[in-house]
């Protein structure tokens, strides 16, 4: 079983790119003119219940987002290989560089869910928990993430990309592998290096949490905050995000 994936590119640098929880690899669109397709190949991955993938039935793990990764990466004759991942897919990204040991070249985690569990308090359990089933919380969760700063409109059309390229049970399972999954403990002195962007208007996955997990436990790390972004860099800040990784990957070719 191969993993539905949209590739981009002809260029001999492998890509892998992990989305959030709020959609799938559509999430990256608006990168896609800025893209260096002579120097990389994107191959965009929708886990198993988004996107090209709503239909292949799995466990919803950041352990089997890895596993798909990986095998998408034999599949497309990628040794060596760079990874993008955003906020879940970040974390997913730390399980792809424990899985396959010196195979990453490097990994731009753009704002990054840590390899350890986030605690939620009882309101923000129900408001996460409740995301499933109900969009009113799907757009507070979003708006909170961008620093209520973004038109209604942007966030209804977030939403709406949200509901239509996920199932409700995927997107359900998906919380607990973000939310309650811990490996810390495996990821900690891993030597690959990480570029690590925060957005200035994400109030929740900042430097300060950044500071406490990925640059305590990671070697390699490096820290930046995009201005003018919150948490969807890929969507408020495109060409930036695009220039960013491509010449943290370039550095590490």
């Amino acid at each position: 079983m191969l993993i539905g994936h949209q590739t981009y590119g002809s260029g001999k640098e492998g890509v892998i790119v992990l989305h959030g929880w709020f959609g799938d690899h559509t999430a990256f669109q608006q990168t896609f003119p800025f893209l260096d397709t002579d120097r990389f190949t994107y191959a965009f991955i929708d886990y198993r219940g988004y996107g090209k993938s709503k239909n292949i039935s799995g466990e919803h793990t950041n352990k089997e987002i890895a596993a798909d990764a990986i095998g998408l990466a034999d599949e497309l004759g990628w040794d060596k290989f760079h990874v993008i991942g955003h906020s879940m897919g970040a974390k997913a990204a730390q399980r792809v560089m424990i899985d396959a040991p010196g195979r990453v070249k490097s990994v731009v985690a753009l704002t990054p869910v840590p390899a350890s569990a986030v605690p939620l308090d009882a309101d923000g359990e129900s408001l996460f928990y409740g995301a499933a089933k109900n969009d009113e919380n799907r757009f507070n969760i979003i708006n909170f993430t961008t620093g209520n700063r973004l038109s209604p409109k942007w966030v209804d059309l977030t939403v709406k990309g949200s509901r239509e390229t996920t199932t409700e049970s995927a997107f359900a399972d998906y919380l607990d592998a973000w939310v309650k999954e811990d490996f810390s403990d495996e990821v900690k002195g891993i030597e690959t290096p990480v570029l690590v962007a925060v957005g200035e208007h994400d109030p929740a996955l900042n430097a300060d949490v950044m500071k406490q997990t990925y640059m305590e436990w990671l070697p390699n790390a490096k820290l930046e905050t995009i201005a003018n972004s919150g948490h969807y860099p890929m969507k408020e800040t495109p060409a930036y995000m695009v220039t960013m990784a491509e010449a943290f990957m370039a550095e590490h070719a």
